[in-house]
């Protein structure tokens, strides 16, 4: 039975910044289950266990998140929002960002047909390997993996309105210059926040904390959106 070389395992591990103990679940989180099936390899060796697994991972970590990023909303709009940040299109975008697609055990079928840069297979995949890192270094781990490589530097506008459009078409018709001014950056790297200033006219309108430069320049927009009555 062939399955993924070690050369390749460590490539990928490196890519990641994780390094499994158990290499064999990150094996596992890599084999679709087209390769298992044409390989005779048994219903559990693909990685559909796994993913079954990181996505409860996913759920919590991606909830706590958003719980903390927005203090002012009720359950029923922070679930819409977590829908969308957890769907196939972003989670795929999280796995090309990792080359993920490059590493996953294709069937003959599934490779021929483009698979590699299916979203479905690639979002499987990206919760597998989550699932995976759970088992093999727990939680705090996992919760690394998916802050690094999804929630640090997603782009709110894929997931809520675009505050950054709005404000940018609002101050467009009124003739008014503006732009986004870094004012800090704290905290490690895999827990940095910074802090992002609206300027309108050269002077300070709005400010705005988040966990990734875009979302703070997003809610500094959505502040900014809210002081004029926009919103």
């Amino acid at each position: 039975m062939s399955r993924i070389s070690k050369k390749r395992l460590q490539e990928f591990q490196e890519l990641i910044g994780y390094k499994f103990n158990n290499e064999v679940l990150l094996s596992k989180a890599l084999t679709h289950s087209s390769y298992a099936n044409e390989n005779s390899i048994e219903k559990t060796g693909s990685n559909e266990r796994l993913e079954f697994l990181g996505d409860a991972v996913l759920e919590l970590t991606s909830s706590e998140y958003l719980y903390e990023l927005y203090k002012d909303k009720l359950e029923g709009e922070l679930s819409k929002i977590r829908a969308s940040l957890v769907c196939e299109s972003s989670l795929a975008k999280s796995a090309r960002d990792i080359k993920l697609g490059e590493y996953i055990l294709l069937g003959k079928g599934e490779e021929s047909t483009g698979g590699r840069d299916r979203n479905s297979i690639t979002s499987d995949a990206f919760e597998a390997v989550i699932g995976a890192i759970y088992l093999d270094g727990g939680f705090a781990n996992a919760k690394e993996f998916i802050h690094k490589f999804l929630l640090d530097n997603i782009d709110t506008e894929t997931f809520f309105f675009d505050s950054k459009t709005i404000l940018q078409e609002e101050l467009q018709k009124r003739n008014e210059e503006f732009y986004y001014k870094l004012i800090s950056e704290n905290g490690p790297d895999h827990l940095k926040e910074f802090t992002v200033a609206v300027m309108i006219a050269e002077k300070e309108f709005t400010r705005a904390t988040g966990k990734g430069k875009k979302i703070a320049e997003q809610e500094a927009a959505r502040l900014a959106l809210k002081k004029m009555g926009r919103i």
